[in-house]
């Protein structure tokens, strides 16, 4: 059985895998940009002191994402 849930859900130090993103427009164009396209592995490194962003390892690059966005990427854990 798949457990599909928002990135936004996954723990610090725990690894997914993109399925979707239920984002449209310019949203996506850029999600698409950074190298989240499905099938793609994302480590969760680390929250700001506040909660947001998060910073994730995509493809061996750092990038920060508010909770917002992660929110419409929908991954599978690992």
């Amino acid at each position: 059985m798949n457990h599909y849930l928002p990135l936004s859900h996954i723990p610090i130090g725990r690894k997914a895998r993109v399925i979707n993103l239920e984002l449209e427009g310019f949203s996506r164009r850029r999600i698409l940009d950074m190298g989240l396209v499905p099938g793609t592995e994302v480590e969760v490194l680390r929250r700001s002191p506040l909660g947001d962003p998060t910073a994730y390892l995509i493809r061996g690059t750092v990038i920060g994402l508010r909770k917002d966005e992660a929110s419409h990427i929908i991954v599978q854990k690992q």
